[in-house]
């Protein structure tokens, strides 16, 4: 004999009844997993580590280039010593050892969040490669280089927070999510801007592939932040700037920045991407075959433009650009092409050191030799301009450029003028080169580490 039937009734309050009970189940088994919480633990305490080698990271950084400052002031002379011996040492141990910290270290970090390939991003992050980035980049600051610590400070965020990835922490995220996030989260510490941090993850990291608002990247972002906060204070990196422009006559040095950062950070951006296929002619065939004594002759010609400079365009020209911004020295008007020179030198060379901060410097000297052609508006509001201007042509990030340089400088009232300039640099920068420094830069970075990981698998020996 079969059971009563429910009346209908009954029938669909008992389904309501087990869907709450199963929707609350989905809700609150995570809040009394343990396996949740040591894996949100290990996040945070990822994010965490990353802001604090990032902190450890710019107070060396600014104690070797103080080191590097008072050697000078001794004999300047000793310059055309320290920077061929440093260069040749820097690109010795980095190519010996550690290949995959050579250069800014951004094109790395993006080359391992396009590979599906855990063996190839191995070879492009990893905790080694993030200690060694580190030493590395001090060194190249300690005798002299044009090289900045924000694109190292990506590579080694991403490296922390890549160490989670795998099962064997639980899959706290994807592979590709810790990457952006570690990311974000490096130059969030490196230079205490945690909006820019957000806005580099979504505009540099994700230009391939669409960003997925997740609590990975904020919480990577917050975290290496408030390290940040607890340590060094609530400071902007450039100081309080209270420079602004006078209306309706500041549209012009607006549109003249925002064209001339464009058209020549296009440009150079194209001669760093050329220059990283190789140099034509009898000079490059000779950096290919002895790149120690050609980074070498890199030092030495550093050297040199620091001598004829008085010292100026040594490391990364933040004391320079700082003095600039709060109308204390200006800047000589042949100082953004000296600059540019020295941060081409360092590049080539391939030793390890990034681009971010020479690159404001560029843009500081580019906005001070502008300044002559704006009567009426203080020199430093054209030195915000020409910074976020050229940084914005070179990289082809125009919300990353003006958010981070906004933060960096505290002044809001800039906003408006530093969003046009960085989108007209944008417009004439696409003109001159089309494709993103760090994304065509990415793909031979890629390439290298893929046939490395194929020599490795097929046997054949130095590939390592």
């Amino acid at each position: 004999m079969s059971p009563p039937k429910l009346p209908t009734d009954e029938k669909r309050a008992s389904l309501t009844f087990r869907q709450i009970a199963r929707t609350g189940r989905r809700y609150t088994n995570p809040l009394i997993s343990v396996g949740h919480w040591r894996r949100r633990a290990l996040l945070v305490g990822a994010a965490l580590l990353a802001g604090l080698i990032a902190i450890v990271f710019a107070i060396g950084s600014e104690r070797a280039i103080g080191l590097h400052a008072r050697l000078i002031a001794t004999s300047p002379w000793l310059s055309l010593l320290v920077a061929p011996a440093g260069f040749a040492a820097m690109a010795w141990l980095s190519g010996r050892f550690v290949p995959a910290t050579q250069g800014s270290g951004i094109p790395q970090t993006i080359a391992a969040s396009l590979s599906p390939d855990p063996a190839v991003r191995g070879r492009l992050l990893s905790l080694k490669i993030a200690v060694a980035k580190v030493f590395l980049t001090l060194g190249g600051l300690l005798c002299g280089a044009s090289i900045g610590r924000e694109g190292p400070s990506v590579q080694i965020g991403a490296s922390v927070m890549h160490a989670l990835a795998g099962r064997r922490f639980g899959r706290i995220a994807s592979s590709r999510n810790l990457i952006v996030a570690g990311s974000g989260a490096g130059i969030a510490a490196a230079f205490n801007t945690p909006v820019g941090g957000i806005m580099f993850a979504i505009e540099e990291m994700c230009r391939d592939h669409a960003f997925r608002a997740n609590g990975t990247t904020l919480t990577a972002v917050i975290f290496a932040g408030l390290m940040s906060l607890g340590i060094l204070g609530n400071y902007t990196y450039f100081g309080s700037t209270p420079a602004a422009l006078n209306w309706p006559l500041g549209i012009w040095p607006v549109l003249i920045c925002g064209t001339a950062g464009g058209l020549l950070g296009g440009t150079f951006s194209r001669l760093l991407v050329a220059s990283a296929r190789g140099l034509p002619g009898r000079v490059g065939d000779f950096a290919a075959a002895h790149p120690i004594a050609f980074a070498g002759g890199c030092g030495l010609a550093t050297a040199l433009v620091g001598l004829a400079t008085g010292g100026a365009t040594y490391a990364t020209g933040y004391a320079e650009s700082k003095a600039a911004l709060e109308g204390l020295a200006p800047l000589p008007v042949y100082f953004f092409a000296a600059k540019m020179l020295v941060i081409w030198l360092a590049f080539v060379s391939r030793i390890p050191g990034g681009l971010f901060a020479p690159a404001l410097a560029v843009g500081a000297g580019l906005g001070s030799a502008l300044a002559g052609l704006s009567p009426g508006n203080a020199e430093p509001a054209l030195v915000i301009l020409g910074m976020v201007a050229f940084l914005s042509g070179m990289t082809l990030a125009p919300i990353t450029s003006f958010v981070i340089v906004m933060e960096m400088t505290a002044n809001h009232q800039m906003l408006i003028p530093l969003m046009a300039a960085s989108v007209i640099a944008y417009g004439f920068s696409k003109s001159v080169s089309p494709r993103a420094l760090y994304d065509a830069l990415a793909a031979p970075a890629l390439d290298r580490a893929q046939a490395e990981v194929a020599s490795v698998a097929s046997g054949k020996p130095g590939a390592a």
